[in-house]
């Protein structure tokens, strides 16, 4: 046989417990119950810092951004970056020098994706430094550049576009990127966002390196170079490797020229 007390068990008259004291009894309860609860909650705390720590695991990023992951290129620092941005693009204003020594002009202008955070005469810096190189493609001699603004003066756009934006640009022109390459369509050179801000993993360089490469890589392109292989285990990879994909053994090289002379491995049908 089982008994029950509303309020507890009764005490040594035998009588519920008056007004006042259930009273108390209540607040003793939620006290202890909200010790209990806090306590609970800062054993899962504790539980969930030590999963962290241990898998090293970030936050997870704000929605419509993109964590790249540590590590991803040599000596980079993490980012967030956009993965889609407002699909219009602000212009690098202004003009350049000619550049190079002589053959046909090729003009072109920069542009950046606006709500990207990326500053459009910045990277136009980017681009002039390294077209204009002597390392490279008007290294040839047979081949002159020159940034302008305006469209009708131009032969082809460099673009700096967000993942989403960027692949959709290439699968205009039947190109399959999955949001991480760049790509290149017939006046129009298409650098995705996050491997600007990234690179790739195990690319082992700097990240000044594997901006200086994918500039070259899609510019050459639009230069009618086609793909090259690894020549061996060792050397330095042609620029017209695709490197982003990996380096097959070679060490990561930005340039078309190398002491003077053009640097170039087997065609890639």
């Amino acid at each position: 046989m089982t008994s029950s007390y509303p309020y507890g068990p009764p005490g040594r008259t035998g009588r519920p417990p008056s007004p006042h004291r259930r009273a108390a009894l209540v607040r003793m309860y939620r006290r202890r119950r909200r010790a209990v609860l806090l306590s609970l909650v800062l054993l899962l705390a504790a539980a969930v810092g030590v999963a962290v720590a241990r898998t090293g695991a970030p936050p997870p990023a704000p929605a419509g951004q993109v964590r790249l992951p540590q590590g991803a290129g040599a000596h980079a620092a993490p980012h967030v970056v956009p993965s889609v941005g407002a699909g219009r693009f602000s212009v690098a204003e202004g003009r350049t020098e000619v550049r190079g020594e002589d053959g046909p002009l090729r003009r072109y202008r920069v542009v950046v994706e606006q709500g990207t955070g990326q500053d459009a005469d910045a990277f136009a810096a980017t681009v002039d430094e390294t077209l204009g190189d002597a390392r490279s493609w008007i290294a040839s001699g047979e081949l002159r550049v020159q940034r302008v603004a305006e469209v009708a003066a131009a032969d082809f756009t460099v673009y700096l576009a967000t993942p989403v934006t960027s692949e959709r640009m290439c699968a205009e022109g039947g190109l399959s990127t999955e949001g991480y390459t760049s790509c290149r369509l017939p006046g129009q050179v298409i650098i995705n966002l996050a491997r600007w801000m990234e690179a790739v993993p195990d690319y082992d360089a700097p990240l000044s390196v594997y901006r200086t490469y994918v500039i070259n890589h899609e510019v050459g392109h639009e230069f009618d170079e086609g793909h090259e292989a690894c020549p061996a285990p060792g050397q330095p990879a042609p620029v017209m490797q695709q490197q982003t994909y990996g380096l097959d053994g070679c060490l990561a090289n930005a340039w078309p020229y190398l002491d003077g002379r053009r640097y170039a491995g087997e065609i890639v049908p």
